[in-house]
């Protein structure tokens, strides 16, 4: 059965930060699904991709959403499948609303709230839960990980062997 990562927005506005965890997931040939759900507007479609999703052959959910930010909260509530919430920086309060509001989940209703916009690790930490029970996930996510040492790598050996300056003038400025 082929699994996949269901990734959902509150809103449109949501995409410029949701979309770093679908251009990974691209990157790692994973299967997902975007949309968006908006858990204020359309508490009924909410329901009921939450209720459908192990049917539609989910095996994780990622829900982005600003402000209020209850759409990781009202999908987690219908669903026994792991939900990721990305919290989405606001200007109202910088945030702040949006955090409080997935990590303050009541018990029995957990969602893995990662930083402000961290769609991307969103998308990781999604991978790494497929790769329970995937080898082929598993090895992707061991090769994407192995790529992250060699570029930290290249980048300290080039910094020692420019000096701080001429890497901030050439990458930086």
């Amino acid at each position: 059965m082929n699994k996949k990562i269901g990734i959902m927005m509150g809103s449109d506005s949501d995409l410029p930060i949701m979309k770093e965890a679908c251009q990974l997931l691209e990157k790692l040939e994973i299967d997902y699904e975007l949309t968006v759900i908006s858990a204020h507007r359309t508490p009924e479609r909410a329901r009921e991709y939450a209720l459908n999703a192990e049917t539609n052959q989910f095996s994780v959910i990622i829900a982005g959403a600003g402000k209020a930010a209850h759409l990781p909260g009202v999908i987690a509530a219908s669903t026994n499948l792991p939900v990721i919430g990305v919290p989405i920086k606001t200007s109202t309060l910088g945030g702040a609303d949006s955090l409080y509001s997935m990590v303050q989940m009541p018990g029995g209703v957990p969602v893995a709230t990662m930083a402000l916009n961290g769609a991307r690790n969103a998308a990781i930490l999604a991978v790494q839960i497929l790769a329970l029970s995937d080898d082929v996930v598993k090895n992707k996510l061991v090769e994407y990980k192995e790529n992250m040492k060699v570029d930290v790598n290249k980048t300290a050996t080039e910094l020692k062997k420019i000096g701080y300056k001429n890497y901030l003038e050439k990458y930086f400025e």
